[in-house]
């Protein structure tokens, strides 16, 4: 498919002129059922369209001329393509237009990434990589500047360092939209020059700030925030959280993924408040591949809030026009009205989310869950692939923890995971000393953990423990590690976990399962150790083989990769682990693992 958008300012004559039918449309829709998004009505309108945008609705026989291609959308919902409004790609472990070919059959027309996780990877570099890929797709690929590279600098070790000068040059660049979510809300509550100075540069741009503020029930610290210009916020876990943000005037942006189930939490704060929805966002923020081969993407998420009580209409509102209004991009995208991208979804049944047809830029491009064209295709230079920087090979020597001399067990701080969401608790837990060491155990479900910094900087490793994967034996491994992507090994004895990091060491990242020696399932991901360039398909089923790896070790938890990869992100409470250390995320400080 050969794109050949135009900007608005560019096609006005020309749209115009087909409005008034002074020139004919190039395609009409007939006998279709609107959906306006803007004032929640179903209408009987036709739709004229000109070029890749709608030039008018409603009666448009005046439109019609001898080679105008006529569509009969009899028996459909005729709705705006679908607006992902905060998404990382990466976690897609597939490229932009891998990504791209797996969700435009979805009826995902449009999204707004945030490449964090290539950023902290390769840098500046990274992301222009992704954001040039996405200039190239029928999909529209929309991307927010990383904020937080890393996330928290005072706890962790990435591979890049961004800070104002970096963001201010960033929104020069074609499809930067704005500044992604600003993790580091401690940085903002406390005034932080560096972190004001990227909101500064963002805002001087006149480009949205998008958030991420972890910690609920804190109405006071998310007030304050919303103080900074910071315009949306996708971490609400409860209902009063999103409540809140709705409150105070933020798009508050409801999470469904492959692993955060929230939206049955945070829509209640309409279905059992009846307020006004408009600013409601329904987002996927990380969706594995094979969640969107078997579940899907927005139209799942659409599903799940209907399911959930949230009206219809409403809940394509929050997929549409709400989101292209938090991105300030209502005059572009999120509608079926004139001057707008023909990006048209069919949809048999509105309840079901039945698409069974994808119009962008007014041309059919999928029909019946399949693409209809050829996507460009993608070469990522070679430097990408080795991004797995290690001081030295890995023994079981790196994941030997001393217990204080005489004691015959100790107390220990303990992450504990809780599935489906992104949350750990910080506990207190008694482990028996084994010959001066502090080990694994079976029978208490605890699994040591170690962070060890893979950039090349020579910055140490973390070790700690975590309970709740439920591990009989064996380790596993993976260079996605949010945020920093740093290699995180768990596992039940040394020496599978140093088996599991070299192995990832020498084919540049990804995901590993072992036992006893030998290597279970492995997934590659070369590209920054974050990605394959493989079709997603064949992604997916190798994640499927290191899935069923991770139930042969005993873990049998919903998409437990996504929950063990943000062990190491100390930006979300209660206790994580970095490549400095323990972190405790409520306190905002490093702490010992020994407790007293």
């Amino acid at each position: 498919m050969t794109l050949t958008r135009q900007p608005l300012a560019k096609v006005t004559q020309e749209l115009v002129a087909a409005a008034t039918g002074k020139t004919p449309a190039d395609t009409v829709i007939k006998g279709g059922k609107v959906i306006n998004v803007f004032t929640g009505e179903i209408l009987p309108w036709d739709i004229a369209i000109k070029g890749d945008r709608i030039a008018t609705v409603g009666e448009v026989s005046h439109t019609i001329g001898p080679s105008t291609n006529v569509i009969d959308a009899s028996g459909y919902y005729l709705s705006p393509g679908f607006l992902d409004g905060h998404v990382h790609v990466e976690s897609s472990m597939v490229t932009v237009s891998q990504f791209a070919r797996a969700v435009l059959p979805l009826g995902t027309t449009g999204i707004f990434m945030d490449p964090h996780e290539i950023a902290n990877v390769l840098g500046m570099e990274g992301v222009r990589l992704m954001v040039e890929e996405g200039l190239q797709l029928p999909l529209k690929v929309f991307a927010t500047m990383p904020s937080c590279v890393p996330a928290a600098p005072a706890f962790e070790d990435a591979g890049a360092v961004f800070g104002p000068e970096e963001i201010a040059a960033a929104m020069k660049w074609p499809g930067i939209c704005g500044l992604g979510e600003m993790m580091n809300f401690p940085g903002v509550l406390a005034g932080d020059p560096g972190v004001h100075g990227e909101l500064k540069a963002t805002l001087d741009a006149h480009k949205p700030v998008t958030g991420h503020y972890s910690m609920p029930g804190d109405f006071r610290g998310v007030a304050a925030y919303t103080a900074a210009g910071i315009r949306s916020d996708h971490e609400s876990v409860l209902k009063e959280d999103a409540l809140n943000r709705l409150r105070l005037g933020m798009y508050t942006k409801m999470r469904e993924g492959s692993a955060w189930h929230d939206v049955a939490a945070t829509v209640k704060s309409i279905t059992e408040t009846g307020i006004d929805s408009r600013r409601a966002v329904l987002v996927s923020d990380d969706v594995h591949p094979e969640t969107l081969l078997s579940t899907g993407h927005l139209n799942h998420v659409v599903r799940r809030a209907i399911s959930e009580g949230l009206n219809p209409i409403k809940a394509i509102q929050a997929v549409t026009i709400n989101c292209a209004e938090c991105f300030r991009m209502d005059q572009e995208l999120g509608a079926i009205a004139p001057g707008r991208y023909a990006d048209i979804l069919f949809i048999r049944d509105l309840a079901k989310v039945e698409i069974d047809k994808v119009m962008v830029d007014g041309q059919i491009i999928a029909e019946g869950g399949k693409l209809l064209v050829d996507l460009p295709a993608v070469s990522y230079p070679e430097f990408v692939r080795s991004s797995v920087h290690l001081q030295e090979p890995i023994d079981k020597t790196h994941f030997r923890i001393t217990a204080p001399a005489g004691k015959s067990s100790v107390r220990i701080r303990v992450m504990e995971i809780i599935e489906a969401s992104v949350l750990t608790k910080h506990l207190i837990a008694e482990l028996p000393v084994v010959n001066g060491m502090l080990e694994a155990s079976v029978a208490q479900d605890l699994a040591k953990v170690a962070v060890i910094e893979r950039h090349g900087n020579n910055k140490g490793t973390g070790l700690g423990f975590v309970k709740g994967f439920g591990f009989q034996g064996g380790a596993v491994a993976s260079t996605v590690a949010h945020d920093s992507h740093n290699l995180l090994v768990v596992g039940m004895n040394d020496e599978d976990m140093a088996l599991a990091g070299n192995t990832l060491a020498e084919c540049g990242g990804g995901m590993v399962a072992v036992r006893d020696g030998k290597v279970l399932a492995l997934l590659p991901l070369p590209i920054a150790g974050l990605m394959s360039d493989r079709p997603v398909e064949e992604v997916a089923a190798q994640l499927s083989k290191v899935e069923q790896a991770w139930r042969e070790l005993g873990c049998h938890l919903l998409s437990p990769f996504m929950t063990m990869s943000l062990l190491s992100l100390p930006v979300l409470p209660e206790l994580r682990l970095t490549n400095r250390g323990i972190v405790d995320t409520v306190q905002f400080r490093l702490v010992d693992l020994i407790s007293s």
